[in-house]
């Protein structure tokens, strides 16, 4: 069948399908590229480590972020996801990858807490409709092409509390990350590891949020308790009350 274009839905998939095999790591057809990412646990891969993000303690900790439910999309080995839930958070997390979630379920009963692990995709995982008070991501936003930024922003339409926060890291333009246009990665079918963002980019993609904050990752040292690389932005924004 040649014209099975028939909704917004078929759009976007078949703007996926232009970057397969590669699909940049994030779609069903990622999910054995995840899983050997994660398999070896000894690898030297920063985001291995059990510490929270410093940004995610820092608005805690200054009562940006207060208790309530909370998502965390691509949660990887769960670091941040256990941390809502030992600072009081009912914690929803959601990964590609199998071997990813076996881990965070495992590092969730090492530390006593309760978290609900989904794998799957992002978009198509079953979630509770305007339940969540914080939608947290580390790293899930710049791994995805462009035209899933509509799928993104639709997602936290749905789940995102009126009032909500968001919290994205993404790959900071000029540390990290593909800087070319949106139209050129279509020319060339991949995403080449991630897409860099500036501050301006974030604030137009999140135009209809309120901007709470805005700043580069503070780095940390091996052994602070705290996750932190400068090659990540930072920033937090608020649902308004409408």
């Amino acid at each position: 069948m040649h014209r099975d274009i028939r909704t917004t839905d078929d759009v976007l998939r078949m703007l996926d399908r232009l970057f397969l095999p590669d699909a940049d790591r994030w779609t069903e057809d990622a999910a054995d590229w995840w899983d050997r990412f994660y398999a070896d646990r000894s690898a030297q891969r920063p985001f291995f480590v059990p510490k929270p993000d410093e940004n995610l303690v820092s608005y805690l900790d200054r009562g940006l972020l207060t208790p309530g439910r909370a998502l965390d999309l691509g949660a990887g080995p769960g670091r941040n996801a256990i941390h809502l839930a030992s600072r009081g958070f009912e914690v929803d997390a959601v990964d590609l990858s199998p071997t990813a979630v076996a881990w965070a379920e495992e590092r969730a009963r090492e530390a006593g807490v309760d978290v609900r692990f989904h794998r799957g995709n992002i978009f198509e995982v079953e979630l509770p409709t305007g339940q969540y008070d914080v939608v947290y991501d580390s790293g899930c936003l710049h791994h995805l092409p462009p035209h899933r930024r509509i799928s993104y922003l639709a997602l936290l339409e749905r789940v995102l509390k009126p009032g909500g926060h968001l919290v994205v890291n993404a790959f900071a333009a000029g540390a990290m990350g593909s800087e070319l246009p949106d139209e050129e990665l279509y020319r060339n079918g991949r995403l080449d590891g991630g897409l860099a963002y500036t501050p301006d980019e974030l604030r137009y993609l999140f135009s209809e949020f309120t901007e709470i904050e805005i700043r580069p990752m503070e780095p940390q040292g091996p052994d602070a308790p705290l996750f932190g690389i400068p090659v990540l932005l930072s920033a937090l924004f608020r649902r308004p009350v409408r």
